[in-house]
């Protein structure tokens, strides 16, 4: 997650400096610009230093390979919280996502696991073809999305 304080910091300044000005119009306006950019400076180089503390982390974690899962048959009820928690008892789980219909914006009984490819085959056995909330799972590695065509009108 991104820190937002350089933004935030940078913003009060330039709030700061310019009721400074409005208030104190007697102030050199090039030692305020001076005092601003020591405190912009300062939050640079502040952004880079947890930039590149944050994307040591994150750097290992795209060493890793994942894979989509596709869970199918889910109970209208489920949602991405309790799919999560469920793939979690077999692995890291990166991402879910559960389809809706665009119109209703009802569940439509399937949706997307996204796992560590390790983790991934111990799910698909653990899973699949087994019952969660009363429906039994379909669980299997998720293919590629084909575009679709243009239909003529």
């Amino acid at each position: 997650m991104k820190s937002n304080t350089p933004v935030l910091l940078s913003i009060a300044v330039a709030v700061i400096g310019a009721i400074i000005v409005v208030l104190l119009p007697d102030l050199n306006g090039s030692l305020l610009f001076a005092a601003g950019a020591l405190i912009s400076g300062f939050a640079i180089q502040y952004a880079n230093t947890s930039k590149c503390s944050s994307s040591t982390s994150s750097a290992a974690e795209a060493d890793f390979v994942t894979t989509t899962l596709y869970v199918g048959n889910l109970p209208y009820r489920a949602n991405e919280m309790a799919i999560r928690t469920l793939f979690s008892e077999h692995g890291k789980v990166i991402s879910v996502r559960l389809m809706k219909d665009k119109h209703t914006g009802k569940r439509r009984g399937f949706g997307f696991v996204e796992m560590p490819e390790s983790d991934a085959a111990n799910a698909i056995q653990a899973l699949n073809e087994q019952e969660f909330q009363e429906r039994s799972l379909k669980v299997r590695e998720a293919n590629e999305r084909t575009p679709r065509e243009e239909s003529a009108e």
